[in-house]
């Protein structure tokens, strides 16, 4: 047998196996215990705000490019939203209906729908297109933040 045919083959062999630990790890996910989870998720939420409203200040001063980074970056986060709500991480605490886990499909959709109304904001702005962004901007708190929090969180006292 030819020395660069088995070299091929053992190259083969590696990369094959090198992509399955890859591909098992990136499957799998940490659930934090319940204090933790909340925790994460209302410094989560906390950062959301500041950054909605960094970019709601950015828009009002003519930066539509500034806007960009922070619809990335509130993209980004509202991915990690349905992570951040294990089971068993409805604490006296945590501002969480019960809804969240009873239609967690649903809970899950609306926070991919909110991300992905995050990453056409983020184009928008982006292409400096001051129409759209602004369209978008004008109903992101309702579309995105108010289609979780109306009902999936407990009023505010």
């Amino acid at each position: 047998m030819k020395p660069t045919l088995t070299l091929r083959r053992t190259l083969s062999l590696v990369i094959l196996i090198a992509l399955f630990v890859v591909g098992c790890a990136a499957s799998q996910s940490v659930t934090l215990p319940g204090p933790a989870a909340v925790d994460a998720r209302q410094r989560l939420m906390k950062a959301m705000g500041a950054n909605w409203a960094d970019a709601q200040a950015k828009f009002k001063a003519g930066n539509i490019e500034g806007v960009a980074v922070n619809a990335e970056s509130l993209a980004l986060m509202m991915d990690q939203i349905p992570g951040l709500f294990p089971v068993g991480s409805m604490l006296a605490n945590s501002k969480a209906k019960p809804e969240v886990w009873d239609d967690g499909m649903k809970f899950t959709a609306t926070a991919k729908n909110s991300a992905a109304l995050a990453v056409q904001l983020r184009d928008a702005a982006r292409s400096k297109n001051t129409s759209t962004t602004e369209a978008i901007m004008k109903d992101f708190g309702a579309k995105a933040c108010g289609a979780c929090h109306t009902p999936f969180r407990q009023p505010t006292k």
